[in-house]
C-alpha cells in the first residue's frame, strides 16, 4: 500500500491507496477540490458538511447521467448489431436463392439444348427421308418417262 498526502478545502489529509494508484488518487482529489470550491464559491458558507454532500451529490448525478448514456448507446450498439446480423441473414438467404434460380435455369438450359439437339436429329432424318421419297419419285418418274 501507497501513502499519498493531498490537500482537500486547505486542509492536509494522509490517504493509503493500492501501489500505482497514487497519481489517480491524486488526481480524483483534486477533481472533488475544484469540485467542491466551486459549489463553495457559488453557494457561500453553508456548512462544509452541507457543502460535502452537495458535491458528492452532483458527482453521483454526473456518474449515473454517464452510466445511463453508456447503457443507452450499448442497447442502439445492440440493436445495431442485431440489424447487421438481419442484414447478413437476408444477403445469404438471397445469394442462396439466386444459386438456386441459377440451378434452375442452368438445368433448363441443358434441357432447353437437348431439345434443340433431338429436334435437330428429327428435322434431319425429316429432311432425309423426303430427300429419299423425291429421290425415288425422280427415278420412278424417270423410269416411267423412259418406259413411254
Amino acid at each position: 500500500m501507497a501513502n499519498v498526502n493531498i490537500t482537500f478545502n486547505g486542509k492536509e489529509f494522509l490517504l493509503s491507496c493500492d501501489d500505482g494508484q497514487e497519481d489517480h488518487l491524486i488526481e480524483l482529489s483534486e477533481h472533488l477540490n475544484n469540485r467542491f470550491a466551486g459549489l463553495k464559491s457559488q453557494l457561500g458558507s453553508i456548512g462544509e458538511n452541507k457543502l460535502l454532500l452537495i458535491t458528492s451529490i452532483k458527482i453521483m448525478d454526473e456518474y449515473f447521467e454517464t452510466k445511463k448514456k453508456i447503457e443507452d448507446k450499448k442497447k442502439e450498439l445492440n440493436d445495431l448489431s442485431n440489424k447487421f446480423k438481419e442484414l447478413r441473414s437476408l444477403v445469404y438467404n438471397y445469394r442462396d436463392d439466386k444459386e438456386k434460380e441459377i440451378d434452375i435455369l442452368k438445368t433448363n438450359q441443358e434441357t432447353f439444348k437437348e431439345t434443340i439437339e433431338k429436334n435437330k436429329e428429327d428435322y434431319e432424318k425429316i429432311i432425309e427421308e423426303a430427300a429419299e421419297k423425291i429421290e425415288t419419285f425422280i427415278q420412278k418418274a424417270s423410269s416411267d418417262n423412259q418406259i413411254q
